[in-house]
């Protein structure tokens, strides 16, 4: 990707941009998930406070704001908090034991999950939680489902995202997308640059998808699908 003025030369992938609240909505994971993720979390145990380490690392120095590449880290751990309880700890150590097994930085990133660096994250992650071959399957099965909504670059980095129209969809079209480069990397439909949340900003407003449907030039379905995304973020 070009690195854009508008930008100051950086790369829209790369800069804070969404609050843990913006992030909980598009990817629908709960704030406090998305905090110990990237934050990490303390816990009450016998004798004192254990605490956890973060998982992931946001963009924004200054406070908890992350960028459009940990958005898409994001949706892809969500895939395995979707079918199993994660175990934060496991996780780390089965990303840092195949990121270093095969050369590469921040795994969740990379469309390799999709091969073997996601059968061999998966096979450790599963040893050290116990996890039976049917269910490093099924957890196999649905990281694929979440990676294909992901477009990388001809670099083999995420480029764009198309979130799911709800918490508990798991399939899909991909009506809605989320670009680093267009409306500031707010959800807009696929197609249009059309911001999601003007479209329901009108409806709330008392017009009709039908005059929005005419407005845009966008049909019904892609109009009611941004309504459906709002509604359930």
């Amino acid at each position: 990707m070009r690195r854009n003025a508008l930008y100051g030369g950086e790369d829209p992938r790369e800069l804070p941009a969404y609050t843990i609240a913006d992030a909980s909505r598009y990817i629908h994971v709960p704030p406090a998930t998305l905090r110990a993720w990237f934050l990490g979390r303390t816990y009450p145990k016998r004798g004192g406070v254990g605490e956890f380490g973060r998982v992931l690392s946001p963009a924004g120095r200054a406070g908890p704001q992350l960028s459009f590449l940990n958005l898409v880290e994001a949706h892809v751990l969500r895939a395995l908090r979707t079918q199993h309880d994660v175990k934060i700890s496991a996780v780390r150590e089965a990303l840092e034991t195949a990121e270093k097994r095969l050369g590469l930085e921040r795994l969740l990133l990379s469309d390799q999950l999709l091969t073997s660096a996601g059968e061999l994250f998966i096979e450790h992650y599963g040893e050290l939680v116990s996890l039976s071959r049917s269910g490093q399957f099924a957890m196999k099965m649905m990281l694929q489902a979440y990676l294909r909504r992901v477009a990388w670059d001809d670099q083999h980095i995420p480029l764009r995202l198309f979130p799911f129209l709800g918490a508990a969809e798991t399939a899909g079209g991909s009506l809605i997308v989320i670009d680093p480069r267009k409306s500031f990397g707010r959800p807009t439909i696929h197609g249009s640059g059309v911001s999601t949340r003007v479209l329901t900003d009108r409806i709330d407003a008392g017009e009709t998808v039908e005059e929005l449907a005419r407005d845009y030039d966008i049909s019904p379905e892609k109009i009611e699908a941004a309504i459906l995304f709002e509604k359930a973020a």
